[in-house]
């Protein structure tokens, strides 16, 4: 069955492998290892989608490891914003200096975790995809994929450990990175989350989900517990056709990123706590609404505007370049909200 299950799927991706800007054709081997690792960075719990022109961006601008490396961190992470999971790009620029170290990324699964920010997904994804080792793979659409073929009865996450176990036992050891994306891609294009497309399904004969009658309940997952609930305010403060931003700390939540000044995300709205100046601050009429990973923000919007006299800590943006400044998309939200009220 597993040899069965690896031919048949690759025979399928030889016909139907999407077509990506960090993809070589099925059976050529990747020629770029350092967009194999971009691609798979970015790709982290984010769309195809929402990748390809961040994708595209990052390598026009920084084509390789050493110019990655070489770059501020300020003006990564704001080629970064509205990707999400700021800690990502922390990483990769931590990652990308250390290749450059090194002159090139390792190709083995194992030297690759040594990397920084490079954990068992990625280290196994790039071994397998730019430098052919065999590796397992296993992604949430990996995950979906081989649940429903062994129609998995233990929930997410604690089946985790057995997922792996069975995606390694139909991992061939020949064409291991095209049979990682074919997973991918089978999991992207037909085998998905709502409304599977079984009858288009090349495993469909192999499939216990399939045979079961009702593949859509496949992977089982435990209830997830209610995100917490955070308070806070953002302050626009502009003087002379330019508002305050300030660069939130290396360390924590949006680290190095450009934002607007803010007061404490907290249990219970904080008011004007925490404004980078005391002055007359009007609160607008409505705020805006944030669903981190472990929390949900919702953040009233304070406005003042000062004469060129005031001295203030922070950087002075014009206005009229604000989507210039990289804002993450919880700043660039208020942004709108303020522009819309005003």
């Amino acid at each position: 069955m597993p040899d069965n299950i690896a031919a048949t799927l690759l025979d399928w991706y030889d016909l139907n492998a999407r077509d990506l800007p960090w993809r070589a054709r099925p059976g050529a081997n990747a020629t770029d290892p350092y967009r194999v690792w971009l691609s798979e960075v970015m790709l982290q719990q984010t769309q195809v989608a929402t990748v390809i022109p961040y994708f595209e961006k990052f390598t026009a601008r920084w084509p390789d490891f050493a110019a990655l490396a070489a770059e501020e961190d300020a003006e990564v992470m704001s080629a970064w914003a509205g990707l999400g999971y700021y800690a990502r790009a922390r990483n990769m620029l931590a990652c990308a200096r250390e290749v450059a170290r090194l002159g090139a990324i390792p190709d083995t699964e194992a030297e690759l975790l040594r990397l920084p920010g490079v954990g068992g997904y990625t280290a196994a994804a790039v071994a397998a995809i730019a430098f052919g080792r065999r590796a397992v793979v296993v992604d949430g659409n990996v995950e979906r994929v081989v649940s429903r073929l062994f129609a998995l009865s233990d929930p997410l996450p604690g089946a985790k450990p057995q997922i792996r176990a069975l995606t390694d036992s139909i991992t061939p050891d020949a064409r291991a990175g095209d049979f990682a994306q074919a997973m991918m891609d089978l999991g992207a294009t037909i085998c998905t989350a709502r409304s599977p497309r079984c009858l288009l399904c090349p495993l469909r004969s192999a499939c216990a989900a399939f045979a079961g009658g009702a593949p859509e309940t496949f992977p089982v997952k435990t209830k997830k517990a209610a995100k917490p609930q955070r308070y806070g305010t953002l302050f626009w403060f502009e003087r002379d056709g330019q508002v305050l931003l300030v660069q939130r700390p290396d360390k924590g939540l949006l680290g190095g990123m450009r934002a607007l000044p803010t007061g404490p995300w907290v249990e219970s709205p904080p008011g004007i706590e925490g404004a980078p100046v005391a002055v007359e601050w009007r609160i607008l009429g409505s705020g805006i609404t944030h669903v981190f990973t472990h929390f949900r923000l919702d953040c009233a919007l304070a406005v003042a505007t000062i004469g060129a006299q005031e001295a203030v800590q922070g950087i002075w943006w014009p206005v009229a370049e604000i989507e210039s400044a990289g804002l993450p998309t919880v700043f660039a939200k208020a942004v709108e909200a303020i522009r819309r009220a005003r």
